[in-house]
């Protein structure tokens, strides 16, 4: 979801729910339609810019494409971040810089380290565009650690039934990655990192993780309460430090529960993430120039805004 990062122009604003013992701050999206193709950002924003390691959280769809129609994400460069890339619905075709070509399918994970740089394309596979297809998701970004933002580029993908997943209760949960609720997923993250996707049946109760730095929860679809505290569809609430911390829901529904370890201030430019500017300086510089590593069989790519 390359060029969309821009200012928070379009962010809803709604009555809000206040601050209180449990939750520290409620986001609203900021939505942008890109023609068929819907897309909410909860991070970064103004009042709250990561949550944990994660810096940058789209949340797409859902969409119908019709017949001959489909999302074409042009090649795009990346520095100092990991890209998590997750479907409810549908199918994108990923290219990188590196050689990759993968499809991936609801409750599979392409995790992609952009290190020191990788770019990549993202786009609706050829026998879907053909035929029409639906598309919902999520793509997140987490920083990298100081340590490791200079580090080779890399991409692994996880097929869903490596996934952990877990049914109890009336709550089926996929831990996408991190380790809670007395598992672990494989996909391998640079810092400790949570995130999980949660299918909640109407009266249903997820306990949340404690000691797992910052966290914040979700709303994707129906209506949840923390602690009788109620939280809206589409709305990323940051919560407090309390333990013992209950999701309940409402209405039938699923929530994305995101946290970890903070890792400090980053600037984030357009797809660029870094602790130092001159780096996000020199990539805007390489990609302009075409030093930047390119997607092989791509001709097209997004040019640095502004330019």
């Amino acid at each position: 979801m390359s060029d969309l990062l821009k200012k928070d122009n379009n962010r809803r604003q709604e009555d809000p729910v206040l601050p209180c013992e449990v939750v520290r701050m409620v986001l609203h999206p900021a939505e942008k339609d890109l023609g068929g193709f819907s897309v909410r950002r909860l991070l970064p924003a103004t009042e709250l810019k990561s949550v944990g390691p994660v810096i940058f959280f789209d949340h797409f769809g859902p969409a119908r494409f019709a017949p001959g129609q489909g999302m074409d994400v042009r090649p795009h460069p990346h520095i100092g971040l990991a890209t998590i890339t997750y479907l409810f619905a549908g199918e994108i075709l990923h290219r990188d810089s590196l050689g990759n070509v993968q499809s991936i399918r609801p409750a599979e994970v392409n995790w992609m380290t952009a290190g020191r740089g990788i770019s990549h394309s993202e786009r609706t596979p050829p026998a879907l565009r053909e035929t029409g297809h639906s598309l919902h998701g999520l793509q997140l970004w987490v920083a990298l650690p100081e340590n490791l933002e200079q580090v080779e580029a890399d991409f692994v993908h996880y097929a869903a039934e490596q996934i952990p997943l877990i049914h109890h209760q009336g709550v089926s949960l996929r831990l996408i990655v991190g380790e809670a609720w007395g598992v672990r997923s494989p996909v391998r993250a640079a810092s400790p990192t949570l995130y999980a996707d949660v299918q909640i049946s109407q009266g249903a109760t997820l306990e949340l993780p404690d000691e797992v730095g910052e966290r914040a929860v979700y709303v994707v679809a129906g209506e949840l309460q923390v602690q009788g505290v109620t939280i809206p569809q589409h709305c990323l609430t940051l919560l407090n430090a309390t333990q013992g911390l209950e999701v309940t829901a409402t209405t039938e529904g699923r929530l994305i529960v995101i946290g970890g370890k903070p890792l400090g201030k980053r600037t984030v430019w357009w797809n660029l993430v870094s602790s130092r500017k001159e780096l996000i300086e020199q990539a805007k510089d390489d990609w302009r120039s075409g030093r930047f590593p390119q997607v092989p069989d791509e001709t097209e790519k997004i040019p640095v805004p502004g330019t």
